[in-house]
């Protein structure tokens, strides 16, 4: 039987005039292979589902083309998504094996980002992460946390410096729990490291007492040293602009929230076991703990245009976008009177088919934080592409 191909896999258009077809990567980097599938073979793929054989395909493929020798496209296809870590076989296995020993064994939580979503030498990020910051309204409030975009900083940049500006210098000694949201990670759980986080600035140090407590209180529903650690920008970006604004060794709590199963089944994450000890374990901590802990949230909001699958062409602020802007409102609204019920309720409907990827932290914090009511400092769409946009905002929250 042919392997299947990797439910976890980006796949895309080929940017690359001279080379059209279909552009496949790994998110997850156990392989940093990139293959562009020609558009005659694309609807092969479809084969590699763990239930047809090689013969199968090579009949196919004969049959279309009339060429007894077209087998040995089989042969080559095959050989070229397996070798790149493609498909769900012994070589993807030793390549997940080694990426997630390497993770496991490394001290430190290394940047992964850095050169890409912003500047990986020092100075060149101090100067950016001031121009960022510069002229952000200041609050007069001491915040109970902030909410801020996790896209790249230069697309969200309006939205971060909002958030940011809530806080204040006598923050700097307090423990900063970074929610981000999983990308990668399995849905009703949420992925801890001990791992302190390291970036051009320094090493951010993870308080790995609260850490330990909240794994040993959410129990299977933790996953201590996610692997996805290792790769996830949502936390990342956010340690970085702490950094900036109180120094390398600031303390923090990093949790990966993963999607909640319920967002397409009905009903409500703390209807299953493993949501109940995720919001008992970090409701605890945030009621042991109580102002010494600082919340970030790491979320975007909505998704939409050609990249995520619509049928739309998207432009900021503009047709479609306005009445997402008006339905993005409507849920930020929930949010800022704490109400975690009516908040789900919107993002559960039609499937949340605005595709919201910052649901999960941000249902995670307001069950485990339900005293907290938030204030919208900004709003903000950005086109990450010239026919898709992701929206996102700055939030500050406060004690009711």
């Amino acid at each position: 039987m042919l392997a299947r191909l990797r439910a976890t896999l980006d796949f895309m258009p080929s940017p690359i005039e001279d080379k059209p077809g279909l552009l496949i990567r790994d998110p997850f980097q156990f392989s940093d292979a990139t293959l562009i599938i020609p558009p005659a073979l694309i609807e092969f793929l479809e084969y590699y589902d763990g239930k047809r054989s090689a013969l199968d395909l090579r009949a196919e493929l004969v049959r279309i083309s009339g060429d007894v020798q077209a087998g040995q496209i089989e042969e080559q296809l095959s050989g070229a998504l397996s070798q790149a870590g493609f498909l769900e076989d012994e070589h993807f296995e030793r390549l997940r094996g080694a990426a997630e020993h390497a993770f496991g064994e490394t001290p430190v939580r290394m940047a992964s980002h850095a050169g890409s979503g912003y500047p990986e030498e020092r100075r060149a990020l101090a100067g950016t992460m001031a121009d960022y910051l510069a002229g952000g309204e200041r609050s007069t409030e001491r915040v109970l946390g902030i909410a801020a975009p996790h896209v790249s900083p230069f697309g969200g940049i309006e939205a971060y410096r909002a958030a940011y500006a809530a806080l204040s210098p006598d923050d700097a000694g307090r423990t900063f729990v970074v929610l981000g949201t999983s990308h990668y990670g399995q849905p009703d759980r949420i992925g801890l490291t001990r791992k302190p986080f390291e970036t051009p600035f320094g090493n951010a140090v993870t308080d790995v007492d609260l850490v330990e407590k909240i794994a040993a209180e959410a129990g299977a529903a933790a996953h201590m040293e996610d692997y996805c650690h290792a790769i996830e920008h949502s936390i990342e970006f956010q340690v970085v602009f702490l950094q900036h604004l109180f120094g390398p060794n600031i303390r923090i709590v990093p949790v990966l929230c993963g999607t909640y199963g319920s967002l397409f089944q009905g009903g409500f994450p703390e209807e299953t076991e493993a949501a109940r000890r995720i919001f008992g374990a970090l409701g605890e901590m945030a009621a042991r703990e109580g102002d010494r802990l600082l919340w970030v949230l790491g979320v975007d909001m909505a998704h939409m245009g050609r990249r995520y699958g619509d049928r739309i062409s998207a432009r900021a602020g503009q047709g479609e976008m306005q009445a997402v802007e008006r339905q993005d409102r409507a849920r930020i609204e929930r949010m800022e009177s704490g109400d975690a019920r009516g908040f789900w309720e919107l993002v559960r409907e039609n499937g949340d088919d605005l595709k919201w990827c910052g649901s999960a932290p941000i249902y995670t914090f307001l069950k485990a934080v339900p005293g907290a009511r938030g204030s919208l400092r900004q709003y903000q769409q950005w086109n990450i592409d010239p026919e898709s946009v992701v929206s996102f905002a700055g939030i500050s929250f406060h004690s009711r």
